[in-house]
């Protein structure tokens, strides 16, 4: 038995020796000190054997299992390293080579128009506010002075989640909302400019123009000597603004059942100075919004007194703004995330 442990160790090192890789190794492994090995056949064996020749053989058997787990252990340690370095040398990273170029991101068109709008009002004291885009039917209708049954609340215009709960049509919700918190306040001076701004949601077939949805800009001034001049004042300002300083704008009579009295809002052409363009389709008068001043019925539904206060209000659809500004003829650009399209605004503004 001890002449066949010593061939047996002779064997291992020529095998192991000759092992060109982990493969190789494991199956030198395998075969000299898993259960099938020769080494464990040997010590199997020496129940056969003498007191004498097992203490001499368990003792050079465990000699010869220890040299074979220690050089194992050590090949396999070599070959880990060699194969990680060889991994870390593949993935190396060339500092000298140039960078790659990356493209400068742009805000949205959109994002634009609402900012430069934030930045007119907030100039001149409003507050800018963000409402919710699922909305009671309090307030999105209700409180604004459409009453359960009129036609501006049918399936057609607007998406019911039940009988209680809309998508919001317009941010003009939030109007009424500010103004039923206003009311509760204990605060004697009740004097409040604001403007909201999000998406509004309506039944509509998309087009070129139209779409089921929208972002709007609703703005509103409370106060207690608030008047149509000062309507008038915040229109052609925030036109001028927005376009260029020479242009002026014209108020048409309409209807809101919010507002009494309504009316709409175009601004002479910028394109062509009021002369006559296709932008203008030869009017020389562009319509922008629609305003007016509160209906008493509004400002009582929210709890306001309207002897004693009254206010003025807007809205404006963002996407036609923006594209009167950047002339843009397809609503659908603005939702489709190209990024040709985008990147003509990368440096608006600068």
């Amino acid at each position: 038995m001890i002449n066949k442990l010593t061939i047996i160790l002779n064997e291992f090192n020529d095998q192991l020796n000759s092992a060109k890789g982990l493969e190789e190794l494991e199956e030198v492994k395998k075969q000299f000190s898993g259960k099938d090995s020769p080494l464990n056949d040997i010590l199997k064996g020496m129940r056969e054997a003498s007191v004498e020749e097992r203490q001499e053989i368990g003792k050079l058997a465990n000699q010869v299992r220890v040299e074979i787990t220690n050089k194992l252990n050590l090949r396999f340690e070599d070959f880990n390293r060699a194969v990680l370095n060889e991994k870390l040398k593949a993935e190396q990273i060339d500092v000298s080579l140039p960078g790659t170029n990356l493209d400068f991101g742009t805000k949205h068109p959109l994002n634009l128009v609402i900012e430069e709008i934030s930045d007119i009002f907030t100039e001149i004291g409003f507050e800018m506010v963000d409402g919710t885009e699922v909305e009671l039917d309090l307030f999105n209708f209700q409180n604004l002075n459409l009453p359960i049954g009129h036609p501006a609340r049918d399936m057609q215009d607007t998406f019911y989640i039940n009988d209680e709960v809309v998508m919001r049509t317009h941010c003009t919700n939030e109007t009424a909302r500010m103004f039923t918190q206003i009311s509760k306040t204990n605060s004697k001076s009740k004097n409040l400019a604001a403007i909201s701004y999000g998406n509004v949601y309506r039944r509509d077939d998309d087009d070129a123009t139209h779409s089921h949805q929208f972002m709007q800009v609703d703005g509103f001034a409370l106060g207690e000597k608030i008047s149509f001049a000062n309507l008038k004042w915040v229109l052609k300002y925030m036109c001028q603004r927005l376009f260029n300083e020479s242009v002026n704008i014209r108020l048409r009579p309409s209807f809101f059942p919010f507002t009494e009295p309504s009316v709409e809002v175009d601004v002479s052409c910028f394109k062509c100075d009021g002369k006559g363009c296709a932008l203008c389709k030869q009017s020389g008068w562009i319509e922008i919004l629609g305003s007016g001043m509160i209906n008493d019925q509004v400002m009582e539904l929210n709890g306001l007194d309207p002897k004693t206060q009254s206010a003025l209000a807007f809205g404006i659809g963002i996407e036609r703004i923006a594209m009167l500004k950047f002339g843009i003829n397809n609503i659908r650009n603005f939702y489709e995330n190209n990024t040709k399209f985008l990147d003509q605004f990368k440096f608006y503004g600068e």
